[in-house]
């Protein structure tokens, strides 16, 4: 009994260990990310952060896929090297925590972009984004533009406006001044026929 007893112990000591040593393995590489998700608009710019952990040097390699296209966008080792393909040379910043800036970007930017980070023991770890890109529109420069308008018929009409109050006013002046002119005359009228002899 105490044989199979010991030989129980064994196991559990072997799985332990087994268990114990994928366990390490398959902690070997963190990719933490806080968002995988992006949304931006065409001409901005945009940061896939990601925090990767691993011993060693890692090699971290940044993919493009959409339904259309696959490409790679480059490869580099945190300060030891870096190659960013052609097609990205002057739009992409690698960083030595693995993080990717991707400057002035494109409608065709929108796509799915995967992160592989290798040891040098040959494990790897992959990690995922999706990046929207918005078509700049123009609907506020759009919405501006008729508000402007708006508003400029508005003042204008309100200048059409004073402007015709303006010409009532003075109308009105002159049409009192013509009616005190003729009452002046009446009155000078009736003053001067009031003083001749009868």
């Amino acid at each position: 009994m105490w044989n199979f007893r010991l030989l129980d112990v064994q196991d559990a000591a072997l799985f332990l260990t087994v268990t114990f040593y994928v366990f390490r393995l398959a902690g070997a590489i963190s990719i933490h990310s806080p968002q995988r998700s992006l949304t931006r608009s065409v001409q901005d710019d945009v940061l896939f952060s990601v925090d990767v952990t691993c011993r060693g040097i890692p090699t971290i390699q940044w993919t493009f896929m959409s339904g259309v296209v696959s490409r790679s966008i480059g490869t580099w080792q945190p300060g030891v090297y870096a190659n960013i393909t052609e097609d990205y040379v002057d739009r992409v910043q690698p960083y030595t925590n693995g993080s990717m800036g991707l400057s002035l970007l494109r409608l065709q930017d929108a796509g799915f972009y995967v992160v592989t980070v290798t040891e040098t023991t040959g494990n790897s770890k992959d990690a995922g984004f999706v990046l929207k890109v918005n078509e700049v529109i123009y609907e506020d420069l759009q919405y501006l533009s008729v508000s402007a308008l708006v508003l400029a018929c508005l003042v204008g009409l309100g200048m059409l406006a004073m402007w015709l109050l303006d010409k009532a006013y003075r109308r009105i002046l002159a049409w009192k001044q013509q009616r005190a002119n003729r009452c002046r005359t009446r009155e000078q009228e009736n003053e001067a026929t009031e003083l001749q002899p009868l």
